[in-house]
């Protein structure tokens, strides 16, 4: 059967109008500041009272043997150094800002949140398949990697200068980082850094933007049959 004109307008019209890739109503409201000052009170609050870290980390153990599901949203706010929220905030500083006013603050929101939980999922389904109980997952690692993603689908000629000198595109860094994440899982396995959930940050926001925005990050990247 072949469609009219009128017909896949028609179509068109329907998916964009599905409940899954329905529009926010556009409001700009600096979440992206707010989620960084409350990562800010809640690593204060963590370092006042470190008992509390406990509750808020996301461990595999905790989760099965109390049933803290919570732990899925606020391992995110969670970090175990300055430098480690430093580098998580900066990240959100940069990228989050401007990745919040081309979506908008509640599509950023659901954005955000959405990558971060489902990363920490991942994270700890893989856990449990390779009998890591005892381990703890913290911060805002997963989220931020699926910002930069949405950053360099939205703005791919952006120019970063990584550690203040060298320059390179959004998408080159996109690719780099995630080369360094999957050589660091394959050959440091045993670190402290959760690589797996880096990645799993970047696949998940490319998921998100190809069924919930409609842009497919690759066809961005690799325009006219190069990288951009």
């Amino acid at each position: 059967m072949r469609l009219t004109g009128q017909g896949k307008a028609l179509i068109l019209y329907a998916m964009k109008t599905s409940l899954l890739r329905r529009p926010f109503q556009y409001k700009f409201y600096n979440a992206a500041f707010i989620i960084i000052g409350l990562n800010i009170l809640v690593f204060l609050i963590n370092n006042i009272a470190p008992q509390s870290l406990a509750y808020l980390v996301l461990s595999p153990a905790y989760v099965i043997r109390y049933n803290w599901y919570w732990q899925f949203f606020t391992y995110m706010f969670t970090h175990g150094s300055i430098s480690h929220i430093l580098f998580n905030m900066l990240g959100l500083f940069f990228f989050g800002n401007q990745v919040e006013r081309r979506m908008g603050s509640h599509e950023f929101l659901l954005f955000y949140l959405s990558t971060g939980v489902l990363a920490g999922i991942f994270s700890f389904v893989i856990y449990r398949l390779t009998g890591q109980y005892n381990v703890f997952l913290l911060g805002a690692s997963g989220a931020v990697y699926a910002v930069l993603l949405a950053f360099a689908t939205y703005f791919p000629s952006s120019m970063i200068y990584v550690m203040g000198i060298i320059p390179m595109r959004a998408p080159i860094l996109v690719l780099v980082f995630t080369a360094i994440a999957v050589f660091s899982q394959v050959f440091n396995y045993r670190s402290s850094v959760a690589h797996l959930t880096h990645l799993a940050g970047f696949a998940i926001a490319y998921l998100y933007f190809v069924t919930r925005i409609g842009i497919n990050p690759i066809k961005v990247f690799f325009r006219d049959g190069r990288f951009r």
